[in-house]
C-alpha cells in the first residue's frame, strides 16, 4: 500500500514510518519541520519505496494514496503554545484539507486525537462515552479544541461523505526521540538530570498521568487502522503515577544526587488522567507490554547519546 504519513519526521510518526517501511510498504511521509527533524527518518532517505514532502498542511496538496495516519500537529504545551492561532489552523484546516484529500482518492484516514480532549476531566479514569471538561478559552484550547473539532469534522466526513475514518485518543507517550526541548514532563525530567539541574515539579507534584511507551501506541496505531473499527479509542497505559513518583524514578536511574524543586502548577493543567482501555482490549486485543522503568531506561539511553553527541 501507498501510505501518508502526516508529521512523519515527528516523535510518533517517525517510530510509525519505521513499522510502516519495515512491513514493506510505500511510505509518503508529509512534514514541515516545526517540531519534526531529518534526522528522525534520515536512514530512510535513499529508499526506493519511502518519500520526504516538506509541506504544510494548512495548505492544500494532491497526492494519491491508499491510507493516511494524520499526525500533524505540535503536541506540547510549549510549541502549541508558541503560535496558539497556528495551532488551531494546524487541527482544524489542515484536518480539512486531509479529510478532503481521503474524500477524493478513498482513502482509510486515521486521525491521530488526544487525551486533551477529556480538559481536566470529573470522571476518573476516563472512558471514550466521557466527553470532556475543557475550557474553550483557556491557554490549552488552540491544542484541546482544536483536537475535538478534528475529531467533529472526522465524523462528519464520515457521516455525510463515507470517509471511512479512524479516530484515535492518545495518552501521554514517551520514548526515544522525544525533543529535548518540549517541555513535556518525562523529556524534562531527563535532560535536567542529564545535565546536572534540579528537576522542576509544577504544583505539589500529586497530579498523575500514564505513561505508554512509544512502540505499544504505534501497535494500537496499525492495529485500529487495518481492523473495522471507527473509534474514537484511548491507546495508553492505565498505570498511573503521580509527577513527583516519576521524578524520583528518573532522579534515581539518572542522578541521585539531582535537587527536586516545585513550582507553581500552570493554568487548566489536568489533576489526574488515566486511560480506560477496555475498548482497545475488547476490540483489538491490544494492551501495553512495556513496562515504566524499561521504556524509561531506553528513553535515558537514547538522550544520553544526544546531549553528549552535542557536546562534543
Amino acid at each position: 500500500m501507498r501510505i501518508l504519513v502526516t508529521g512523519g519526521a515527528g516523535f510518533i510518526g517517525s517510530h510509525l514510518i519505521d513499522r510502516l517501511m519495515a512491513q514493506g510498504q510505500e511510505v509518503v511521509c508529509l512534514d514541515n519541520f516545526y517540531t519534526g527533524t531529518k534526522r528522525n527518518i534520515l536512514k530512510w532517505m535513499d529508499n526506493p519505496y519511502f518519500e520526504l514532502i516538506r509541506h504544510d498542511i494548512t495548505e492544500p496538496i494532491r497526492l494519491e494514496v491508499d491510507q493516511i495516519y494524520h499526525l500533524a500537529c505540535p503536541a506540547s504545551p510549549i510549541h502549541y503554545q508558541y503560535n496558539p492561532v497556528k495551532t488551531i489552523k494546524t487541527n482544524v484546516i489542515g484536518t480539512m484539507h486531509m479529510l478532503g484529500l481521503a474524500k477524493r482518492v478513498k482513502a482509510r484516514f486515521f486521525l491521530a486525537s488526544t487525551s486533551e480532549v477529556y480538559g481536566d476531566p470529573d470522571v476518573h479514569p476516563q472512558t471514550e462515552e466521557y466527553r470532556g471538561s475543557v475550557n474553550c478559552i483557556g491557554i490549552r484550547s488552540c491544542y484541546d479544541e482544536g483536537k475535538r473539532v478534528a475529531e467533529t469534522l472526522s465524523f462528519d466526513y464520515h457521516r455525510q461523505n463515507g470517509v471511512d475514518i479512524r479516530v484515535v485518543r492518545i495518552f501521554n507517550t514517551y520514548g526515544p526521540r522525544m525533543l529535548e526541548n518540549d517541555g513535556r514532563v518525562v523529556s524534562n525530567f531527563i535532560v535536567q538530570a542529564l545535565r546536572n539541574e534540579p528537576l522542576t515539579v509544577y504544583g505539589d507534584g500529586s497530579q498523575t498521568r500514564s505513561f505508554c511507551y512509544v512502540s505499544d501506541l504505534v501497535e494500537g496505531f496499525i492495529r485500529l487502522m487495518n481492523s473495522d473499527h471507527i473509534g474514537p479509542m484511548n491507546l495508553g497505559n492505565p498505570g498511573e503515577y503521580t509527577i513527583l513518583e516519576l521524578a524520583q524514578k528518573i532522579q534515581n536511574m539518572i542522578n541521585p544526587g539531582a535537587e527536586i524543586i516545585f513550582k507553581p502548577l500552570p493554568e487548566d493543567d489536568p489533576k489526574q488522567r488515566q486511560p480506560d482501555i477496555t475498548r482497545a482490549k475488547t476490540w483489538l486485543g491490544w494492551e501495553p507490554t512495556i513496562p515504566l522503568d524499561q521504556g524509561l531506561e531506553l528513553t535515558v539511553k537514547d538522550f544520553r547519546d544526544r546531549i553528549e553527541g552535542n557536546k562534543q
